[in-house]
Formats: C-alpha cells, structure tokens, sequence
C-alpha cells in the first residue's frame, strides 16, 4: 500500500474575513480542510502543516509573530504533526519537507490550502517534479482575485485557471467528498 501524507499549505488568519489579505471562501476551504485533516489524523496518516512568513514586520501579510501569520484554529496542529514555516510559494523550497516525506518513506500526498495560484501551484508542480503521486482537494483550496494587463479575475475564475492545468498534467484534482468517499 501506498504510504500517503497531507500537506495542509497557509491555512493562516491572514487569509480569513478580517485578515490583511482575505482569500475568497476561505472559511469554506478551512471547513473542508478541517475534515480531510479528521480523516487522515482516524487513517494515521503522516499530516503536514505548512506556515507562510514573510521576511519583515512591513510585510503586507503573514507578518512575523503576529496573529495573522498564525495557522488558522480550524485545522490547528496536534501534538507530533510537523510545522513548516517557508518563504516562499514552494513549500519545499528551503524547507526540510522533501526530507520529511522521504523519510517517512511517502509516496503520494493529498495538498489543500491557499492560494489556489500560488502555494497550492507551486507546491503541486514541485511534489509532481520530485516524484510524488499528488491529489489537490480544489474544494479545500482557496483563490484570491486577480489582474493583469487591464483584465482583471474573479477569485473563481483564477482558482478554475490554475486547477484545469493542474488536472491536465500534474495531479488528481477532486473535491473533498470525493477523497473522502475514495
């Protein structure tokens, strides 16, 4: 049997209603989050926690030692389920996450967070390039609003642009009940 991992990517205050940079249904994605995070604590499961921190107090979001840059209570980390703080999109980038999954002898891992067109992309395509089998819970994720070159993006249709290609060439792109159901 496959050994599997959850990788649960800047599930962080800042990215709630009343952040300093709110992500579109994060409360949703949280909820949904919460509940893969329920399965794979019951199935003992490797669960991975992964903080976003931004370098400076001047930083718009994720401000060292605040309140913001804190993971979010809904998926808070229990005794022994590991906490990676990175700074940058990637989470294995200058992190010790590639080495904590190959030690723990994972194949395939499960990632939901946020941003949909950030970390969730960064992280999907980086797990897929050092060889792991990776399934995105899109409903478990979260897109924030986006423009460029005079158009400007819904967080929905950012989220929809970023999970086709994932679908296309990287993962398993399903919704929470569907793993859950799996």
């Amino acid at each position: 049997m496959t050994k599997h991992a959850l990788i649960l990517v800047d599930i962080q205050n800042d990215y709630f209603e009343g952040g300093l940079w709110p992500v579109s249904k994060m409360a949703a994605v949280a909820a949904n989050a919460a509940r893969l995070l329920a399965a794979a604590r019951a199935a003992g499961e490797l669960v991975i926690h992964v903080r976003h921190q931004m370098p400076s107090e001047q930083a718009p979001f994720f401000r060292p030692g605040s309140d913001g840059a804190a993971i979010n209570p809904a998926v808070a980390p229990q005794g022994g389920e590991a906490v990676i703080t990175k700074a940058r999109p990637n989470s294995f980038h200058g992190t010790d996450l590639l080495e904590r999954l190959q030690g723990a002898g994972v194949e395939a891992v499960t990632i939901c967070g946020a941003m949909s067109q950030m970390c969730i992309d960064a992280t999907t395509r980086a797990a897929v390039d050092h060889g792991l089998a990776v399934t995105v819970v899109e409903d478990a994720c979260g897109a924030k609003e986006a423009a460029f070159g005079g158009v400007t993006l819904s967080a929905e249709q950012v989220h929809a642009a970023f999970m086709a290609p994932l679908a296309m060439s990287y993962a398993k792109v399903m919704t929470t009940d569907e793993v859950l159901a799996g």
